[in-house]
């Protein structure tokens, strides 16, 4: 519990100068505060104002990720009491915001564990959605003082990093594993805490996948700037100087891993992502060179280059969405690494020395 003030005062008075979650006062989502016998809990609201969907986009374009969090710590929602239920979430804003929408109406605490800014599924891996964290939030913000029963519901997804068992024998409160989607938690609360398999099963739509290009993309322009920083050099004293045709070649690589075989994933042959990126990389490499005519023999070193590099490239860009699909597990992702990455590297290089060979020589 956090005590920004002292105070002397009867007790009730007190409640007032005593905060449970500290939080900015310029936060538009807090729209008073509902006093405990642990102190004053701020009470959210579950309407997504402008300046909530801006910084969503830009999240979503890697603008200030990793500082888009809330205070950890214990939230009201509507009117609580004693018996209302207690919703566990994670402290990255856009998992909160995605969460509290989907509550109107509904009179419940959410308990915020500290993240460091990430969502549940990936913080559950890391370890920071884990029962360390649970049980000290419990003990900080009084909670067991604050409700009268003993349950707490935690996101499906966040099950990995929970040992439930070890809640309970650390702070009494029992774990119930909600639903999936934050959609489905009134019908899950109406239910008496029962989930059906429809709640229970992950979806992974084009639309969950494609929203998460934008950031890689932009992650991928700046390694991009030095690349094409590269290129500028190599001109000065190339005999075939990159332009426009490389840019597009490259471009459509980019495009290749970061977009398409997201949006494309379940129906690309094979498991592994690098694979599907590197198919629909060859594929992409293959067109590009034929449409210039470039299968030809003076032309021949720079098409086996690019057949090296672009589909590698592709590759690893695909790769890094292995950690945020339900494609794959966190040992599958590990064991594709280890086999993926050397032959990316070696693919890489091999074509770049190629590329340059040609692009020197007269």
């Amino acid at each position: 519990m956090n005590k920004e003030k002292s105070c002397c005062s009867p007790v009730n008075a007190c409640y007032a100068e005593v905060l449970v979650t500290p939080h900015n006062q310029k936060d538009e989502w807090v729209t008073g505060e509902i006093h405990t016998s642990q102190g004053s809990v701020p009470v959210i609201s579950t309407d997504i104002s402008f300046e909530d969907t801006f910084g969503a986009w830009k999240v979503r374009w890697g603008i200030g990720r990793m500082n888009y969090r809330i205070n950890p710590g214990l939230y009201a929602l509507g009117q609580p009491d004693h018996k209302s239920p207690v919703l566990v979430s994670a402290n990255y804003k856009l998992t909160f915001d995605a969460l509290r929408k989907e509550l109107s109406g509904l009179h419940c605490w959410i308990l915020i564990l500290d993240t460091k800014g990430i969502n549940v599924w990936c913080a559950a891996g890391k370890g920071t959605f884990g029962t360390d964290e649970l049980v000290s939030r419990i003990t900080k913000t009084g909670l067991s003082e604050i409700v009268s029963h003993k349950t707490l519901v935690l996101p499906q997804l966040g099950a990995p990093g929970v040992r439930a068992h070890e809640v309970t024998r650390r702070t009494g409160f029992s774990v119930v594993y909600g639903p999936i989607r934050a959609h489905d938690i009134k019908s899950f609360l109406d239910s008496g805490f029962k989930a059906t398999q429809e709640m229970r099963t992950v979806k992974f739509t084009v639309w969950d996948r494609l929203v998460l290009t934008p950031v890689e993309l932009v992650a991928t322009t700046k390694y991009s700037l030095m690349v094409f920083g590269v290129f500028f050099i190599i001109n000065l004293i190339a005999a075939r100087t990159f332009g426009l045709a490389d840019f597009i070649a490259y471009a459509g690589a980019v495009v290749t891993g970061t977009v398409v075989t997201p949006a494309l994933l379940p129906i690309i042959p094979g498991r592994a992502f690098a694979w599907k990126g590197w198919l629909l990389g060859l594929l992409w490499t293959a067109g590009f060179i034929w449409f210039n005519g470039w299968f030809v023999p003076e032309f021949l070193l720079l098409a086996i280059g690019y057949l090296l590099v672009l589909p590698s490239l592709s590759a690893f860009l695909a790769m890094n969405f292995t950690g945020s699909s339900t494609y794959t597990s966190f040992s599958g992702v590990i064991r594709e690494m280890k086999i993926a990455v050397p032959l990316i590297a070696l693919s890489s290089i091999a074509g770049i020395l190629l590329v340059l060979i040609k692009s020197l020589s007269a």
